[in-house]
């Protein structure tokens, strides 16, 4: 080697080209060698080469690099509450990008992560976060629209993700009524929830929570950015401003897409909402007010299921704010038929010849929709459960927007949808309690608007019903009148006052032509008879609630005609149609009538007439003819019986109650009967159980006069009285009458104190004539029979074919026009003509056998 080389400095070896990679974590020997060699080969790069490198080093930044700037940076120390805060929205963001690809299964799991870390938070001592009672109502509100496109689409969801979405709805229901007054406090302000919240956590927040609300805050501000920077575009691209001057046009554009195929209609009501918003006028809040409510009802297509709550809701009080403008601003009319005018041009009363302007469109139709549904949709839920009730409360409301729009027409003078709305009106509380009509009246006299009929200050809910339904009486339309006459008879039956509503029954002839009427009348009718006859029940009046309550049972379909039930017969079976029709007109629960209190009325009402019958009858051919032909049914069943066990149901009460009763044993017959236990859903019970032990003692006295007369030649009256705990007076009062109605045979001798009775051997002349008589009876009976048959009223009803008919064939009808001469209480006498022919003539001919 030469001596230049020696003197010059040594150039650095030579390393291979991956060294760099292959450098371990603790090599930092090289780093300053490798720094020194980087600069050097820098300073011998030209400019451009230099600026090409600075160029491409910065897509080339390793992680290490990254890393080494976050270590740089200042670290911020959290609070166990801001922790907590962000676990809590990490899982709410996770349930938010599962709600978007509708995975409930993952809801599911990410909800009961976040229901532990609020229990753990109250563990120690901190309030529930804003945050969890925003994401229960979000999640409420997109279970429901869900469960409603589920409804709606036609491939249901795979079984685990249903499974899912149930559990959900539990788990939220349960947190919810858990949380019900933060929810309540939520939805009422959020923003005062919210800084009561930091209120109270703000002395011990760290200063991290208060940056993450800043940085929270940005975030949404950089998304309202990102949304200003996007314009919504409808169908077929057109853009849509949310602007006052384009309302016209973006509601243009949703009613032409309205009713097509494949129209997002959640979209669509979300861009009526934004134009309900940027509307200023009280023309452009009418119009779309009009097209959203309309947009509400058409979101569920199917007419088996009804409409979600939430959107029902919402309808509700659009309706009621669609009252309001019109109420206040009357140079604004909606009417059904109007003259063609330009829809995209703004509207005032100035650009209008008699100031008036008129839009077409409905009021009393989106009441119709709004009372529909909600029936509807108490058909459709569970009565037993807690979501019933719920719903119900809502009635109010509905109640007071059905007032308000009552008002309405009646500043407007409007005759026919004024009828409709208060027929809308008496159908919710003529079936009511007085307690439960002043809550929903109570609703209407805290309103702003209120209509001329309104409960008195003495609180009568008779004088409102009474009033209502004279306004209808007063409309031209029969069927309106029909209802509303039916509607005031059963309202005094409810209150027992039976005599007025029978007169009133039978005054209006309804019971002629109701087998012409629509299927809801027929229905409301049936209703209107059984609550006559409970009511007669109510009074003692067991003569005449036996002989209304006749006619329902025996058809033997009451749930059907009551339209509490669909009655599947043995031979017959409904089509899908009928079927759904069936349903469709099923009565919400809250609105029935407890059949098995109106069997144990009826049954017992049977008892106390048909068991002294029986014991005046001799021959086997007139205990064949039964005044209720189910009574004797089962009294029959249960006579065929070897072995009797204590009775269990109402049925097996009433019919040992009969036996008793038919051996004279008054005690345990009146046992029997007062302790069934249904009669505690009867209004005053206690004095129905006092009514009854009364008539059974009375009627007991009956039958056994009936049965022991032939084996007595005289009978203590002081004896009886005694036996049947009667007073001496009730029991001369009952003998006196029964001799003379002539059931009995006898005379009394008010001196002795005894009853003689009197026998009476019928020759065999007399036997023929009694049998003369009654084969004229049947003769007359079968008359009538074809008479009916001919005239065609009960053929007419046969071939209806609905569900709410009254008792079916020809055979009822006839037996409906002899009820005046063969039965009891409001329709006539205990017997028919042929029988009073033959008791004369049987008298007459004993009487001349005595005098000789």
């Amino acid at each position: 080697m030469s001596s230049d080389d020696e003197g010059a400095p040594k150039a650095p070896a030579a390393k291979p080209a991956m060294s760099r990679f292959l450098r371990s974590a603790g090599d930092d020997s090289d780093s300053s060698d490798d720094d020194e060699n980087e600069s050097d080969e820098e300073s011998e790069m030209s400019p451009d080469e230099n600026q090409e490198q600075q160029r491409r080093s910065r897509f080339l930044r390793t992680e290490s690099d990254e890393d080494e700037s976050d270590e740089e940076a200042t670290r911020v120390v959290k609070s166990a509450r801001d922790k907590r805060l962000e676990e809590m929205e990490a899982c709410g963001k996770t349930m938010d990008n599962a709600l978007k690809i509708n995975d409930w299964v993952a809801i599911s799991n990410e909800f009961d992560k976040l229901v532990r870390m609020v229990q753990r938070q109250q563990n120690v001592s901190e309030p529930v976060p804003p945050f969890f009672i925003r994401q229960l109502v979000n999640l409420e509100s997109a279970m429901n629209t869900a469960v409603a496109k589920e409804k709606e689409a036609k491939k249901k969801m795979n079984a685990a993700n249903a499974r899912g979405l149930n559990g959900m709805r539990q788990k939220v229901k349960k947190v919810s009524k858990e949380y019900e007054t933060e929810i309540k406090r939520f939805q009422a302000d959020p923003d005062t929830f919210e800084r009561e919240y930091n209120a109270i956590v703000a002395p011990e927040a760290a200063p991290g929570s208060a940056r993450a609300r800043r940085a929270r805050q940005d975030e949404e501000d950089a998304e309202g950015e990102e949304d200003d920077a996007f314009t919504t575009v409808g169908k077929g691209g057109r853009a849509m401003a949310f602007t006052p001057e384009s309302i016209f046009k973006n509601l243009q554009l949703v009613q032409e897409a309205r009713g097509k195929k494949n129209t997002d209609r959640q979209e669509q009501i979300r861009i009526l909402e934004k134009l309900l918003v940027v509307s200023v006028t009280s023309y452009q809040r009418i119009r779309v007010l009009l097209t959203l409510i309309s947009a509400r009802f058409d979101y569920n297509s199917s007419v088996a299921t009804h409409m979600p709550i939430e959107l029902w809701i919402n309808a509700q009080g659009e309706v009621d704010q669609l009252i309001g403008i019109i109420m206040r601003e009357p140079q604004y009319v909606i009417q059904e038929i109007t003259d063609d005018y330009d829809e995209l041009a703004e509207r005032t009363p100035e650009t209008e010849k008699d100031g008036t302007v008129r839009i077409r469109g409905s009021v009393i139709s989106f009441v119709d929709r709004l009372d529909d549904e909600f029936t509807k949709s108490l058909q459709n839920i569970d009565p037993h459960g807690t979501e019933y009730v719920d719903r119900l409360k809502d009635e109010k409301a509905l109640y007071c927007t059905i007032c308000r729009s009552q008002a309405l027409y009646e500043k407007n003078n409007q005759e026919d949808p004024l009828g409709r709305v208060v027929m809308r009106r008496l159908e919710h509380i003529y079936s009511k309690p007085d307690a439960v009509v002043h809550a929903l009246e109570s609703a209407v006299a805290a309103s702003d608007i209120k209509p001329s009929i309104v409960l008195d200050t003495e609180g009568q809910t008779s004088s409102l019903i009474h009033s209502l339904c004279i306004h209808l009486y007063k409309s031209t339309n029969s069927f309106l009148r029909t209802r509303a006459m039916l509607c005031h008879i059963y309202h005094y039956a409810l209150h027992n006052d039976f005599h007025t509503a029978r007169d009133m029954l039978l005054m209006s002839h309804l019971q002629e032509s109701i087998y012409s009427a629509d299927v809801a009348t027929q229905i409301l009718y049936n209703r209107t008879v059984v609550q006559l006859g409970l009511s007669a029940f109510r009074c003692g009046l067991i003569k005449e609630a036996q002989a209304t309550l006749q006619d329902i049972f025996a058809a033997q379909r009451v749930k059907e005609l009551l339209a509490q039930g669909v009655h599947q017969q043995r031979f017959q079976v409904l089509t899908p149609e009928q079927e759904k029709a069936e349903r469709q007109r099923q009565l919400p629960f809250h609105m029935h009538i407890n059949t098995e209190l109106l069997e144990a009325a009826f049954l017992v009402s049977s008892m106390l007439v048909e068991i002294p019958l029986l014991a005046s009858i001799d021959t086997e051919e007139q205990k064949r003819k039964a005044i209720s032909k189910p009574f004797r049914r089962l009294l029959d069943f249960a006579d065929r019986q070897i072995f009797t066990g204590p009775p269990e149901s109402t049925r097996d009460h009433i019919m040992q109650a009969s036996k008793a009763l038919q051996n004279g044993e008054w005690e345990k017959c009146r046992d029997l009967i007062q302790s069934i236990k249904i009669w505690s859903l009867m209004p005053e019970c206690n004095s129905v159980k006092e009514m009854l032990a009364k008539r059974i003692q009375e009627e007991g006295l009956r039958t056994y006069l009936f049965t022991y007369a032939p084996h007595y030649t005289t009978l203590s009256l002081s004896l009886l009285s005694r036996t049947f705990s009667l007073p001496l007076r009730a029991v001369t009062s009952i003998v006196s009458k029964m001799i003379w109605t002539e059931e009995l045979s006898a005379s009394l001798d008010q001196a002795a104190g005894v009853v003689v009775f009197h026998r009476i051997d019928l020759s065999r002349t007399q036997q023929l004539a009694l049998s003369l008589s009654d084969k004229v009876n049947n003769m007359v009976e079968q008359n009538e029979k074809t008479l009916d048959n001919k005239l065609g009223p009960a053929a007419t009803w046969n071939d209806r074919g609905d569900g709410a008919k009254g008792a079916k064939g020809s055979e009822q009808a006839a037996e409906r026009r002899r009820g005046g001469e063969r039965r009891g209480g409001m329709r006539g006498g205990s017997r028919g003509r042929g029988a009073r022919f033959a008791q004369g003539l049987g008298n007459q001919m004993a009487g001349a056998q005595r005098n000789r």
